[in-house]
């Protein structure tokens, strides 16, 4: 991954030392709770507090009610904050409200993730991840026996004492380029139909990236590629994702009919950058946190100032 696609990542960006040794220690979390030096990132229903139209709004632990999910996160790397401890705090709704009532005031990752600082980015991302983890896995998948939180809240534990560590589910996306350099987008079945993204799709088991690449692509458009080349990769707690970044080409030695599956994919439109930017008042592109989007303007040689994004 080079430095300048690395750039475009939102959610690939982060200032933060995970200090997982700190994780051992069986009183940590009450020791960061005590230290209102320490500082505390609230989360409900997968949204943060906002300060702003750009930064998380991190509180000390004293205006912060305590839940039953903490969840150490590590140190600030950022220069104004060097150092200090920071928790993401997992809040139920009467906590929320208590702490902040106006909806506008909490945030979603999607939406703002390319809008906030290096040090915000990365702790929303990780926090989000790690919470959906939890809330999604309460028991063990062996024994069917309630978890409980450990080493700070990056494992679930069983009464027998076995760790049970997050999964992060593997994803590719590609941008597809015939031989006019033009590039593929698609419809999905879920979205609004003037919406177009990029193919993408999970990581069978036994399978690896390029062949998921070219796997994924001939399933969803009917089209054979050859040369998946790595760009990037990018957290997506949604609810948790890594999805890896490749340019494939169509290959010129295999006849291939553009087929959308008609079960993810409704629609698929090839596009020059021309025909790119006269469609952009018709069409909605990825938003701006989303590695979609980066391959897109990658592929297009710099932004797209579009009006219409989801």
């Amino acid at each position: 991954m080079t430095r300048e696609f690395l750039s475009l990542l939102p959610l690939s960006r982060h200032e933060l030392d995970r200090d997982y040794l700190s994780r051992n220690r069986p009183e940590l979390l009450d020791e960061l709770w005590a230290d209102d030096s320490t500082l505390v990132l609230p989360l409900h229903s997968g949204e943060a507090l906002l300060e702003g139209d750009d930064a998380l709004r991190l509180l000390p632990p004293s205006r912060v009610p305590r839940p039953d999910l903490l969840l150490y996160l590590g140190k600030s790397l950022a220069p104004e904050s060097l150092g200090v401890a920071i928790v993401a705090a997992v809040l139920s709704d009467e906590a929320a409200d208590i702490l902040e009532p106006d909806p506008a005031g909490w945030a979603n990752l999607r939406l703002v993730g390319n809008r906030l600082s290096t040090l915000h980015a990365g702790l929303f991302t990780a926090a989000l991840a790690l919470a959906n983890w939890h809330l999604s896995h309460p028991f063990s998948p062996k024994t069917g026996e309630p978890t409980e939180p450990g080493l700070g809240g990056w494992v679930r534990v069983q009464s027998d004492g076995k760790e049970i560590f997050p999964r992060t589910d593997a994803a590719i996306i590609v941008g597809i380029v015939d031989s006019h350099d033009r590039i593929l987008l698609g419809s999905n079945a879920m979205w609004a139909t003037n919406r177009y993204s990029l193919l993408a799709g999970f990581v069978e088991p036994g399978e690896s990236l390029e062949n998921a690449v070219i796997r994924e692509v001939f399933e969803e458009s009917g089209i054979r590629v050859i040369d998946p080349v790595y760009l990037g990769s990018q957290p997506w707690p949604f609810p948790a994702s890594l999805m890896v970044g490749f340019l494939a080409t169509v290959d010129p030695d295999v006849e291939s009919t553009l087929t959308p599956d008609g079960n993810e994919i409704l629609d698929l439109r090839w596009f020059s950058r021309d025909e790119l930017t006269a469609a952009l008042g018709e069409i909605g592109l990825p938003g701006h946190t989303s590695i979609a989007r980066a391959i897109l303007e990658h592929w297009y040689g710099g932004p797209i100032n579009d009006s219409v994004q989801w």
